[in-house]
């Protein structure tokens, strides 16, 4: 593993190590995997969450998930704020200065490493075939993709499924709880946010000891996320009349989604407070939202 750790140092770019707190904590926020899952086209989601955002579900469900709307409201102004000011200008230079093979082979490498904590989520929620996928993709990627560059699996046909501990908490019946906008971090649940610890814990980047590049990791992995983003930035600012509640609506119905594995239930409980994924006493969906 040392010498493993040694090889992509020697490859990696690094940045100045003070640079690696702000960008991560900021970039992370509004770039988030819980949103949009690896690997798929990211205009394409926004556009899908654009369009079904209020179909399943009346907006006054939204509402009774958001109890703590004035406080998210602020933060979410702030963190609206820090984008604009910083975040999206930096992801912008980057775009320019850097050519689309190079950005592609970040996203890789990063989405090869979320393969590995999705494995690791996939067998804590009982699902033996996303775990073998997961797992193949993890070995393929690593060995012909020359560590997660190139992405191999995909081009062979195996299927990522982006798992997360959050989502391994739905599985197991722990409901999403009140919607809550984190400072910095950006829209979340209180199943979510308990869940980062653990998430936190299980990336590899903060396994790793030499600040410098850990920081640098953090900080290349954030702007190429928010590079993906700038269109799909676009399109929110000239569709959305209410920022705040489209990126609310999506984000709840995304989560949804997620830790159902597209499984909608057919239910007249539908709060999305209440999201939830199977019960493993009788293996069927619960009442999600």
């Amino acid at each position: 593993m040392s010498s493993l750790n040694m090889n992509i140092k020697r490859h990696f770019s690094l940045g100045r190590w003070v640079l690696g707190p702000l960008m991560f904590w900021a970039c992370m926020g509004f770039v988030s995997a819980n949103d949009l899952p690896k690997g798929t086209d990211k205009d394409k989601s926004f556009a899908q969450a654009a369009a079904t955002v209020h179909k399943a579900k009346p907006i006054s469900t939204a509402i009774a998930a958001d109890p703590l709307e004035s406080f998210n409201r602020s933060m979410f102004t702030f963190n609206d704020a820090l984008d604009r000011n910083v975040l999206r200008p930096v992801a912008g230079a980057y775009e320019q200065v850097t050519p689309s093979f190079f950005r592609k082979g970040v996203s890789n490498f990063f989405g090869n490493l979320g393969d590995a904590w999705s494995t690791v989520n996939s067998a804590l929620q009982l699902k033996p075939k996303h775990t073998v996928e997961n797992l193949m993709r993890v070995l393929v990627n690593s060995t012909f993709g020359i560590l997660g560059v190139m992405d191999v699996a995909t081009e062979v046909g195996i299927e990522r499924h982006t798992e997360d501990f959050g989502q391994t908490l739905g599985y197991w019946g722990v409901g999403a709880g009140p919607y809550v906008v984190l400072p910095v971090l950006g829209p979340s649940t209180m199943r979510d946010t308990a869940a980062l610890a653990v998430d936190f814990k299980g990336d590899w980047v903060t396994m790793q000891d030499d600040v410098a590049f850990r920081n640098s990791a953090y900080v290349l992995r954030g702007v190429n996320q928010r590079a993906k983003l700038l269109k799909a930035g676009n399109m929110l600012e000239e569709a959305a009349l209410d920022k705040y509640t489209f990126v609310r609506d999506a984000y709840l119905q995304r989560r949804q989604n997620l830790v159902l594995d597209g499984e909608l239930p057919d239910t007249p409980d539908d709060d999305p407070s209440n999201d939830s994924g199977h019960d493993p006493g009788n293996n069927q969906v619960k009442s999600a939202q």
